[in-house]
């Protein structure tokens, strides 16, 4: 500990000590910050100038620990790949503590990759600092596309090597979130048929993000509505950017709604809806196209898990349930229509649009058109500044026809689009560009690309070429894990 203080109120701290282990980050050799996140620092209120340096090098690589925080690894279940593994957990992070930030949310800031646990499963417990380095850029590039999202305060270089296939340096991410409550910390309790400790965690889950759901008639039902919701959102979300997040296992399944654990994740270039990057995602689970069922398969999970609680019968418990989840596609494709509504320059999307954005999607598969670039281009085929691709041709009459029927002046519909599909992503050839030059020594990449994904909307002309796709040998078609 130390005489530097955060501002910690570690309420998940205090609940029952079955829920965590209390330990401390194990100290790296030399570490080194690499990059601070200033604007999330100030979010924080955090003194950003103070810390980006030593001080902030010996925080974040869990070397020097504010004085009030209470480091605790999480307790957690989950099916990973759709098989069970009862006892997971925290095997590489230590929550430091909970900062209520500026705008009065509670906020988590965690430490990744900072050394064994109890359930660190055989492993070191490290991290190698590229997948630190993927996950810093991947994450704020979401968080400035107007996604829900973990964020990334700090990268910081260990001095030590990690062995992987073959030795490469250590990192450290100071990682913050709304919270870190998993489906797969449902699923723990629920596993060991502890029922207080689901109660405690739904608790603390309503308090949390649903404190709405605590004047319910049934609190749990109302927080497992409220995570449906959100999660059909966001998938949505995620879908309309062309993202994969890579491993969809319950434990990386938040109920606050957020992404979290940016594993072998990436962004399509050709469309196919098969499209899969991680190297251990052999049949395809965790595809692109497959996200929006996957997460309804999760979401089921986590209604099991919430049986013990939802009501005094068994046979009234998996009814309500069992209407929660079903209500699932609905929302879910309520929330897909409207964001690619969006993209298509709609205002007010309707059931009938479900036509036209399957059509440009399927003219897209045929040609293998790039994703972000094809939606990027509409505004500029909408003014005539550019042909539309020999793909979409026959399609643009009838979407310019929608567009007609909602009467939108060019100048707004070309603002609208602009807003809604972004010129710049972190394409993977650049991330891994960033990722070598920096295992090299070289951050120039990795700051340029960091600060070009702040702007996705309105690039900078000068950023044009992280905007483009991949060439062909620049492809980058299989992404790792850091474990």
């Amino acid at each position: 500990m130390s005489d530097i203080a955060f501002g910690f109120d570690n309420s998940y701290a205090r609940l029952p000590e079955r829920f965590f282990a209390r330990l401390d980050p194990t100290p790296v050799r030399a570490p080194r910050l690499l990059k601070l996140n200033h604007e999330l620092a100030a979010e924080l209120g955090l003194d950003a100038d103070a810390l980006d340096g030593p001080l902030g090098a010996e925080i974040f690589s869990g070397n020097r620990a504010p004085a009030d925080a209470t480091p605790i690894a999480q307790a957690y279940a989950g099916h990973q790949f759709g098989g069970w593994s009862p006892q997971l957990g925290d095997g590489r992070a230590i929550l430091l503590g909970e900062i209520v930030d500026a705008a009065g949310r509670r906020r988590d800031v965690q430490l990744k990759g900072s050394g064994r646990t109890p359930w660190s499963r055989m492993g070191d417990g490290r991290a190698p600092l590229g997948p630190v380095i993927r996950e810093y850029l991947v994450s704020e590039a979401m968080a400035a596309l107007g996604v829900p999202t973990s964020r990334s305060l700090a990268v910081v270089a260990t001095g030590e090597p990690v062995l992987r296939e073959t030795p490469l340096p250590g990192g450290v991410l100071a990682r913050v979130a709304t919270s870190h409550i998993r489906v797969g910390t449902f699923q723990y309790f629920a596993a060991r048929d502890d029922v207080d400790a689901l109660r405690d965690l739904a608790d603390h889950a309503i308090r949390r993000h649903d404190p709405d759901a605590a004047e319910a008639d049934n609190p749990p039902l109302a927080l497992l509505s409220g995570v449906i919701a959100r999660q059909a959102r966001l998938v949505a979300q995620w879908m309309s950017l062309g993202f994969v997040h890579g491993v969809m296992n319950t434990d990386n399944m938040t109920v606050s709604g957020e992404t979290i654990d940016y594993g072998p994740c990436a962004f399509l270039e050709a469309y196919d809806p098969a499209t899969v990057f991680s190297s251990i995602d052999a049949y395809g689970r965790y595809a692109y196209g497959a996200q929006p069922g996957i997460a309804q398969w999760n979401l089921a999970r986590l209604a099991q898990a919430l049986l013990p609680i939802l009501a005094e019968t068994p046979e009234r418990a998996i009814e309500q349930a069992q209407a929660a989840i079903d209500a699932y596609p609905e929302i879910y494709r309520a929330e897909w229509l409207g964001a690619f509504g969006r993209k298509l320059g709609l205002e007010r999307a309707r059931p009938e649009d479900a036509a036209l954005i399957e059509g440009v999607l399927n003219a897209m598969a045929t040609a293998r058109a790039d994703f972000t670039e094809s939606f990027r281009k509409l505004s500029a085929v909408l003014t005539g500044e550019a042909a539309p691709d020999p793909a979409i041709a026959d399609w643009v009459p009838a979407w310019r026809a929608r567009l007609a029927e909602e009467g939108a002046a060019a100048e707004s519909l070309t603002a609208r689009l602009d807003r809604a599909n972004p010129a710049v992503i972190p394409r993977n050839h650049r991330v891994e560009e960033a990722i070598a030059a920096a295992y090299a020594g070289d951050l120039e990449p990795f700051e340029r690309l960091s600060a070009a994904l702040k702007r996705p909307f309105d690039p900078d002309p000068e950023d044009a070429d992280l905007a483009a796709p991949a060439a062909p040998d620049e492809r980058i078609l299989h992404t790792f894990c850091g474990t």
